[in-house]
């Protein structure tokens, strides 16, 4: 034989077989060839066939099932449409080689749902003689759904998670600084971290994200009342890749860390700071300045800013990206800050001036120029707009899905029929609007009555119209108040509540993905006395499997 084929990757060769070429060199590790590239007449090729060694197969490849010889890749995406953490469990008894590539799937994001999986998941962390190092599989961990009960206490076993990327504590109000620093010290895989509501949260915390969470890109620390400047100008000095960040009710916050932070984190592209009072122009015109890639800025109950803000900012410059701006109850606002605004930031999508009632016509002529890109106008409590600017804002902006124009007491019937021309209309509040009557409803419902021309059909979905009283003027039968029911003020708390109660007990009744002997579904299957099932298989031999690892 003149000469024989390299060996296939995975053939049980000796490399100084007779069947590799002495006038070739060895073929690379990587430079293999998939079967499908020979052609059919290979076997009369020049180079010959394998020979029987060539194609000799181990014991150990007989003796394994065809499902346990794919690659992990192909495994991993097959039980990755599992979507049953139940199916991955059973999955995971079946050989050791499945559960090295259902582990991770299943670990991924543990079910904290109920006190019940919590303190299981707890018990799997804490087992000493586990087959598998469940600490580093976590990558995602939600303790919200235990706001009122999760102490300090509680999140210090899981402190061992180093590699925890999403962590989520919205709402629990019994953690201090003692539990969170635990759960960061030593993490530097955070992305996203969520202590929204945390009030007795301190820059201590703060500080321990700037030492260690240098990864992080969506930070979370709405109503931390107690956070100062000090420790958020760490962050934004240590923490250069942060691209949203919401400060909601930060009463400490002023301009120093705001400026840190458009200085320091460019890839910026939310910033929230609503009811931040101690925020004045200088951040406001910083951020817009130097956040290039700012697509959302919420400036809502700011009551500081005025027109100087947004006249600062530079004349020769454009900032494309802005697509959200919030300005609600900035009280200083007029007509000159809307005309700049909407000069420098023309691709707007979103733009909400609610209760800045200085504003008039002239702010929303200005507006006009958005023109197809606006599809969101809150102009809520601007008592001096008139008929006129919104049927100019109805020619321009043509695509606006959503409009407020509630307590502009100065608009009729006249605007409310342009305004239901809009084909893309999808919800509307025109609450205390005192001119308007049937014929606005009427409009809005494209209604034969009107006498307009014909048009498509509307595509309404909400349409407020509390306190207009020359609308409706029937008085609703108890029946018809029974079956349209409102809920306003503390009904709606209470309505919440309800609701809420409900989901709980169908979750606990039925929705909690339970067995028949009620151990709980997800992860916390993996723990107690299955867990320790799982271990004794893997420590000796089942079929169709490999050795540990």
């Amino acid at each position: 034989m003149a000469g024989s084929r390299s060996p296939f990757r995975g053939d049980s060769v000796d490399p100084t077989s007779e069947s590799s070429s002495a006038s070739s060199p060895e073929r690379a590790a990587y430079d293999d060839t998939d079967f499908s590239t020979y052609q059919a007449n290979d076997s009369q090729s020049s180079i010959g066939v394998p020979t029987f060694r060539d194609m000799a197969v181990s014991e150990e490849e007989i003796c394994r099932s065809p499902i346990s010889r794919l690659p992990a890749e192909l495994l991993i995406a097959i039980f990755a449409k599992l979507s049953a953490p139940m199916d991955l469990r059973s999955s995971m008894l079946v050989s050791k080689t499945w559960a090295r590539n259902c582990v991770d799937l299943l670990w991924h994001r543990p079910s904290c749902n109920s006190w019940k999986n919590l303190m299981s998941v707890v018990h799997s962390l804490r087992k000493a003689d586990a087959y598998f190092a469940y600490h580093d599989l976590v990558k995602r961990l939600n303790l919200s759904s235990l706001a009122n009960e999760v102490s300090d206490g509680t999140v210090h076993p899981l402190a061992g998670c180093k590699r925890v990327e999403r962590l989520t504590l919205t709402g629990c109000v019994k953690l201090t600084d003692s539990g969170v620093i635990a759960l960061l010290n030593g993490n530097n895989h955070i992305l996203a971290l969520d202590i929204s509501g945390l009030e007795s949260i301190t820059d201590n915390t703060l500080f321990t994200i700037a030492n260690n969470c240098k990864r992080v890109q969506g930070l979370n620390i709405t109503g931390c009342k107690l956070v100062t400047d000090a420790s958020l100008t760490a962050v934004s000095e240590n923490c250069r890749q942060i691209k949203r960040l919401k400060l909601n009710n930060c009463s400490q916050v002023g301009d120093d860390s705001i400026i840190a932070f458009a200085y320091h984190c460019p890839h910026m592209l939310e910033i929230d700071l609503q009811n931040c009072k101690n925020i004045t122009d200088t951040s406001v015109t910083a951020l817009i300045t130097y956040a290039s890639h700012l697509r959302e800025l919420r400036l809502a109950h700011c009551s500081l800013i005025t027109d100087e803000a947004f006249s600062r900012l530079n004349n020769y410059r454009s900032f494309d990206s802005l697509r959200i701006l919030d300005l609600t109850a900035c009280d200083d606002l007029t007509d000159k800050a809307v005309a700049k605004i909407v000069e420098r930031a023309p691709r707007l999508r979103n733009l909400v001036l609610a209760k800045c009632r200085r504003i008039t016509d002239v702010a929303v002529t200005a507006i006009t120029k958005l023109g197809k890109n606006l599809h969101y106008v809150h102009l809520g409590h601007c008592s001096l707009i008139t008929d006129k600017s919104v049927i100019q804002l109805v020619k321009s902006c043509n695509r606006i899905r959503y409009i407020d124009l509630g307590c502009c007491s100065k608009l009729t019937d006249v605007s409310v029929q342009q305004l239901a021309t809009l084909p893309k209309l999808r919800r509307i509040g025109l609450v205390k609007c005192h001119q308007i009557t049937d014929i606005s409803v009427l409009a809005l419902a494209r209604s034969w009555a009107t006498g307009a021309p014909m048009l498509p059909p509307s595509n309404i979905e909400r349409v407020h119209l509390s306190y207009c009283g020359t609308c409706f003027r029937k008085e609703f039968t108890d029946h018809q108040r029974d079956v349209f029911c409102v809920f306003s003020g503390p009904g709606v708390t209470r309505l919440r509540a309800y609701l809420n109660q409900q989901a709980e007990q169908a979750g606990e009744e039925g929705s909690s993905l339970e067995d028949d002997d009620g151990t709980p579904a997800g992860v916390a299957i993996l723990n107690g006395d299955d867990l320790e099932d799982i271990d004794e298989d893997f420590d000796g031999s089942d079929t169709g499997a490999e050795g540990p690892a």
